[in-house]
């Protein structure tokens, strides 16, 4: 293939070039050896505690969007047409930037170990455009953590300074950089390396798979929240690695009437306003799973590709009916969501063959849906339950069900037994349940681990679904957390 032998990023205003990049060089590892820009941390080196975040500049539409991202598990080539922002950049002639000076008034800085990365992840929202109330502040710096305990006046100085207008560097220089971005975009496929060791970033849907039909031993990479903790903390090595996220297409999440198409490379950033708009319980569960970070940079796709028992995306969309779109070089195929999944880490997916498409169905007007997340951790926790239920209803009748689970089984699985089960019950009559309940015993033989124990797991799922028919059956009072969040 015919390509551009380099990456391509803008930094401090200026076009970065570098050619020879090792495939698994990650960002943190390039600017605190490399470029010795040493204000960025390394914690965990896996994405969890996010004391490396830096801000990833993305044109969309016209304008620069700032996003949160992990610097210990992105790798360089993903810099590729972005502009790379950290730590060491923000002052100006001397003076602190905005967040920084707010931490400061604040005294939201104590050991000072992660503060860099709160200070990048408040810079993102800074740049968001408006001013947060303290629950979204909160939100937003999930992903990074404070070991001296110091949160209330690190999201004190995001009220103070997060106001809604920025008017840093980056605010005034918007345009030319804009500009230069712009200029990066040169459609061009980025190839480095030989032809037993690369790292590539097709820009075309054709050259994407046919690259990766030819090239059945390659890693195929979108956000890298997985497969960066191959390269930092089980030591892979990959000696090729292939990108998803030059593909434009692959980015797009579209309205297709009846259901929403998502691209496999689009973000969970990018994927969630159409997905919370199906259902506000989408949306509940997206705002936890994972990180501000990860959610910048991890895909659906890429959740869906990597066949995690635990995975918070594929109970919710087993349960909508979603169907899969994967292709090898030119020729697509589709099936079930559900009938990707054969077995604990086997997917139906050949080798060279990509996730491609997701559709996602959206509810009828006779349709109700319910998902729960269950975890050790409210915030950026791995699920020990995933739950996901879509009732059709006939009146106040149940006419049919579709449920599905995380966490119970080696696979993401429907309990085709519960769903026998509540077909034909009356939302009026509970004490019809207790059957269903009951057969998600034959559904499911849990096992016991780390995150929880097969007794536990299975007196939570028959518990979930018991509190899915009572509240469409009409209770309000079921959630620790609140009511349903309504779609904007």
């Amino acid at each position: 293939m015919t390509a551009r032998a380099s990456i391509r990023f803008l930094r401090r205003g200026e076009t970065v070039e570098l050619r020879d990049v090792p495939p698994m060089r990650t960002v943190l590892d390039y600017l605190r050896l490399e470029e010795r820009s040493r204000g960025t941390k390394e914690g965990c080196n896996e994405g969890d505690c996010g004391a490396c975040t830096v801000a990833l500049g993305t044109l969309r539409g016209g304008k620069i969007v700032y996003e949160p991202v992990n610097a210990c598990i992105l790798l360089m080539a993903q810099l590729d047409g972005k502009e790379l922002v950290t730590v060491d950049d923000l002052s100006t002639d001397g003076q602190l930037h905005p967040v920084q000076q707010a931490l400061v008034d604040t005294h939201g800085s104590q050991c000072g170990f992660c503060t860099p990365g709160f200070v990048m992840s408040l810079f993102t929202l800074y740049h968001e455009g408006h001013a947060p109330g303290r629950e979204e502040i909160a939100t937003h710096v999930a992903g990074n953590l404070c070991r001296c305990t110091g949160y209330r006046p690190i999201i004190d100085a995001g009220l103070a300074a997060c106001t809604g207008r920025a008017v840093d560097r980056w605010a005034r220089e918007a345009d030319a950089a804009a500009l230069r971005l712009a200029a990066l975009d040169d459609g061009e496929d980025v190839f480095i390396g030989t032809s037993a060791g690369f790292i590539a970033r097709p820009a075309s849907a054709a050259t994407l798979a046919r690259l990766a039909a030819e090239n059945p031993d390659a890693t195929i990479v979108s956000g890298a929240t997985d497969v960066g903790l191959w390269i930092t903390k089980q030591l892979r090595v990959l000696p090729k690695i292939i990108l998803t996220g030059g593909v434009k297409s692959l980015h797009e999440v579209k309205d297709a009437g009846s259901h929403v198409a998502l691209g496999a490379a689009a973000s969970y950033a990018e994927a969630t306003p159409a997905l919370a708009a199906i259902d506000p319980d989408l949306g509940e569960v997206l705002r936890r799973l994972g990180s501000t970070q990860v959610r910048a940079s991890g895909t659906v796709g890429g959740n869906i590709a990597n066949g995690s028992p635990i995975g918070d995306m594929p109970p919710m969309l087993i349960a909508l009916g979603a169907t899969l779109t994967l292709r090898h070089d030119a020729a697509e195929r589709t099936l079930p969501l559900e009938d990707f999944f054969i077995a604990y880490g086997k997917q139906d997916r050949k080798a060279g063959e990509l996730v491609w498409r997701i559709d996602v169905p959206r509810l009828k007007p006779d349709e109700a849906f319910r998902a729960y997340k269950v975890s050790k951790r409210f915030d950026q926790d791995i699920s020990a339950v995933m739950s996901a239920f879509r009732f059709s209803l006939d009146g106040r009748r149940i006419a049919s069900a579709r449920i599905a689970f995380g966490g119970m089984a080696a696979t993401p699985k429907r309990a085709a037994a519960a769903e026998q089960a509540v077909a034909g019950l009356s939302l009026d009559q509970p004490s019809g349940w207790d059957v269903a309940v009951a057969a998600l015993a034959r559904d499911f033989q849990p096992i016991s681990d780390m995150r929880a124990s097969a007794a536990y797991r299975m007196e939570v799922a028959q518990g979930l679904l018991r509190k899915a028919l009572m509240e469409v059956a009409g209770a309000s009072a079921t959630r620790v957390t609140g009511a349903r969040r309504a779609v904007a």
